[in-house]
């Protein structure tokens, strides 16, 4: 399938979510809550910027260790967490700036819109002990994190069953890069440093498959960018991805001011199209990842 160029930026708010992107506590018994996670991704059809932050708390104190795969060796550092501010900032404007121009040309009256390995990287980032490991199969996997944990002082540290054979089905799809990210919790909810990722792709890629382990109902909100809709989606199926409304206009000025270096990804387009996906539904129902091209 030729690749399609599009250029993409993401915001995903507000998702209510328990234990997110493969969590394993250090402490078997201790449940962990994500009742928020906030990521924006720009994509230009090679190479895609992921800026991830998460509100997360845990039924007892623990440290956690959190699994991120993704397609290719990631270049990691902090990102600008009010970069979220300002996006919904933006997009809120926006709307209502279309909502009056909409309500001037229909004479008062509004129209309701139609839904249409290895170790290669190891740094402290504010709260995170971030890792990213090079993995050929699942038994280096297994073998990372249960030495790991062992050197974490956990006793007999337990994988569960259903995050390895998610990770096998990661491996088979030749996912061979996972970011381990270790966070300390307790039952006070806290907003985790952002965190940038920074990697080679040939689609626009979220991970959602590995959180289908988990318990749980999940309501998704993302902020789409693109110069043109998009048309293929070999992951979650389009008639599960609800459009909210009309997509509005930004210009690269206006994406200029959120992230620099993600309108240097992207070109520098005018005009491009921002509109809010929605996706929900019992977190173990998500047995594909979020992919669009």
């Amino acid at each position: 399938m030729k690749l399609m160029k599009y250029f993409i930026f993401l915001l995903l708010l507000n998702t209510a979510l328990y234990a997110d992107r493969g969590s394993i506590p250090f402490e078997p018994d201790v449940r962990i809550f994500e009742p928020t996670q906030r990521a924006m991704i720009a994509w230009n059809g090679t190479e895609e910027i992921l800026l991830l932050s998460t509100d997360m708390n845990a039924s007892d104190s623990t440290g956690v260790l959190e699994v991120l795969p993704l397609p290719s060796e990631p270049a990691v550092k902090k990102g600008d967490i009010e970069v979220f501010g300002k996006a919904t900032k933006l997009i809120n404007e926006k709307i209502r700036e279309q909502h009056l121009l909409m309500h001037k040309r229909n004479g008062g009256k509004e129209r309701s819109s139609q839904v249409a390995g290895e170790i290669t990287f190891h740094e402290k980032i504010g709260a995170h002990d971030i890792s990213v490991a090079h993995v050929l199969d699942k038994d280096s996997f297994i073998k990372w994190v249960e030495n790991y944990l062992d050197s974490a002082g956990v006793k007999n540290p337990v994988i569960p069953e259903g995050l390895k054979k998610v990770v096998e089905e990661y491996l088979e799809e030749k996912f061979s890069w996972f970011v381990f990210d270790v966070v300390s919790l307790d039952k006070e909810l806290k907003t985790n440093d952002a965190i940038q990722y920074r990697f080679k792709t040939e689609h626009l890629f979220y991970p959602v498959k590995i959180m289908s382990t988990e318990e749980g109902y999940t309501s998704m909100e993302f902020l789409i960018l693109t110069p043109e809709l998009l048309r293929n989606f070999p992951g979650i199926p389009l008639d599960k991805i609800n459009l909210q409304h009309q997509p509005i206009t930004i210009t690269s000025d206006e994406l200029r001011n959120l992230n620099e270096e993600m309108s240097e990804l992207l070109g520098h387009k005018e005009e491009m199209k921002l509109r809010i996906w929605e996706i929900e539904g019992l977190i173990s129902s998500f047995t594909k990842d979020l992919i669009a091209m």
